[in-house]
């Protein structure tokens, strides 16, 4: 059961080591046999209770020896360092997917399917993201270095539009695709390379996806 109120409004970037698309999306399983993702949020508007969460920033790195719902995964989760003590406690209570009805949200289904919670680690975050253009940036010094762009015709080199619909989805309502580099350090090292990114617009509360 949820025990407080809360919602986010963010931008999202993520970086999987999938083909484009992402097999997760469509209840398939991953394109190489496992899964490994960099996630950075920007919350633009948000609360916990009575914690405003505007302005605050978070990421993650997953990693999973198979397909995610088989569980076994890891993850390291990244806090703003900018947060206040009660608004990283919110945080991460919302990432933890703590308050949050069963199945609801994107955070409370992957904390089902974790055995490894390495300890939350406060930086500096620097992500932006542009969902119409398919662009973003994503850097945490010593941690993250990722970025996104749009997939391209391989014939003509025009940009490729592509979206993804989930009408009742527990992550977003609408993602637009592209293409995606990261290459990540400490508990879980990664080098993703030109692999599925999405950029998402989050409107979540304890409930899931407000539409």
């Amino acid at each position: 059961m949820a025990d407080l109120e809360w919602t986010i409004h963010a931008r999202e970037f993520v970086n999987c080591n999938c083909a484009y698309g992402c097999p997760c999306q469509f209840n398939a399983l991953p394109t190489y046999g496992s899964c490994a993702a960099v996630i950075g949020i920007a919350i633009e508007r948000g609360f916990h209770g009575p914690t405003q969460l505007d302005g605050l920033k978070a990421a993650a790195i997953f990693s999973w020896p198979g397909a995610i719902h088989e569980g076994k995964g890891a993850v390291q989760v990244i806090i703003d360092r900018h947060a206040l003590p009660q608004q990283r406690a919110a945080l991460l209570r919302i990432l933890s997917g703590e308050d949050t009805q069963p199945g609801a949200t994107i955070f409370q289904v992957f904390s089902t399917v974790l055995d490894t919670v390495y300890d939350p680690i406060d930086a500096e975050i620097d992500i932006a993201v542009d969902q119409e253009k398919r662009i973003a940036r994503l850097f945490v010094a010593g941690l993250i270095d990722s970025r996104g762009e749009p997939i391209r015709n391989p014939v003509t080199g025009a940009e490729h539009r592509a979206r993804i619909d989930l009408p009742a989805g527990f992550e977003y309502s609408i993602a637009e695709i592209g293409r995606g580099w990261s290459v990540t350090q400490g508990s879980i090292p990664l080098t993703l390379a030109d692999s599925h990114s999405q950029f998402a617009e989050l409107h979540l509360s304890q409930n899931g996806v407000l539409h």
